[in-house]
């Protein structure tokens, strides 16, 4: 991991002007499902499509800290920071991204921000304010398949020891597990359909035994892993029942340790037992408050409230399931 401390590629979006925020306080209540069933309506939805601050362009990956702060990336590259009722903070830009934007946000145990820097080949490491003072793959990224080498970087995670997991896909597909100072450890995965194997890992969790939790996107699955990538659990199947998923692309836990999916491409969340056993839907596809558009991620905040980005409609919507 290359030392970087000072070195600074901030690009402030602004300070205090807050511009196109739509906020939607909603009481409680019910709405019809596709199918006839109850949703419960969102209890606040902010932001709209636009490139001023506090606006959105498809966000495409999210995070919150250990204060509330919610940081969303989305397709111009540009990483803002708001409050969980959606007032704009801060923001700031990634180095580069003619090439493609990153598809994936977290937080180390020291409060910094991991980037999933997708098309350059690189997690780039960010202070709580935007300052970059480290990565992992070098400041050039290194593509490749050897140790420390990346395909297509979706997301990092840190565990309680401070080990690293960074997943790939492309032609790869796989997870690398690297020391607190970046140091390669180990690896495991491939692309293909086999127990072990990926179609898009495209976002990590890492439960309270250490355990590293991977939705497997186009596999349409779940599955759980030690720290060494030993398989310890797999479940999940194609579909848009309760208990099957349809690109499922992000996940959290609460502190019971029920899972929340974000699924692609049933514009839903899901609500899971760790087995696999589905406690509850949120959502179905559309524009209207309640409904999504391909939605990419999910984070919960301090109060148990699920912010869900709802990315084909340039919004979050604020939940409790």
């Amino acid at each position: 991991m290359a030392g970087m401390n000072g070195l600074r590629r901030n690009i402030v979006l602004g300070t205090g002007l807050l511009v196109g925020l739509v906020f939607l306080g909603i009481v409680a209540g019910c709405d019809e499902d596709l199918d006839g069933a109850a949703a419960d309506q969102p209890d606040l939805i902010w932001s709209q499509h636009g490139l001023l601050n506090g606006q959105l362009q498809k966000p495409r990956a999210m995070a919150i800290s250990a204060d509330d702060e919610i940081y969303i990336v989305d397709y111009t590259a540009r990483i803002q920071v708001f409050t969980p009722d959606g007032k704009f903070l801060r923001g700031w830009t990634t180095p580069d991204s003619q090439f493609g934007r990153p598809t994936g946000l977290s937080f180390d145990r020291e409060g910094r921000l991991l980037v999933a820097n997708t098309h350059y080949y690189q997690v780039l490491i960010y202070s709580p304010e935007g300052e970059l003072v480290d990565t992992i793959g070098g400041l050039e990224g290194t593509p490749g398949h050897g140790p420390g080498e990346f395909g297509l970087v979706t997301d990092a995670v840190q565990d309680s020891q401070g080990n690293y997991y960074v997943a790939e896909y492309g032609e790869y597909d796989r997870i690398q597990k690297f020391n607190r100072e970046g140091e390669f450890l180990t690896q495991w995965g491939s692309q293909g359909f086999e127990p072990g194997q990926f179609r898009r890992p495209q976002n990590l969790a890492v439960d309270s035994d250490d355990n590293v939790w991977v939705v497997d996107a186009c596999n349409h699955r779940v599955q759980q892993f030690d720290a060494e990538g030993k398989l310890l659990r797999i479940w999940g199947e194609k579909g848009d029942a309760p208990g099957q998923l349809y690109y499922p692309y992000d996940l959290l836990f609460d502190d019971a340790g029920n899972l929340y999916i974000s699924e692609f491409g049933n514009c839903r969340v899901q609500k899971f037992t760790p087995d696999g056993q589905s406690l509850g839907l949120w959502g179905h596809e559309g524009r209207r408050p309640g409904e999504l558009s391909q939605p990419w991620a999910l984070v919960m905040d301090s109060q148990g409230r699920i912010h869900v980005l709802d990315t084909q409609n340039h919004r979050v919507q604020r939940i409790v399931m």
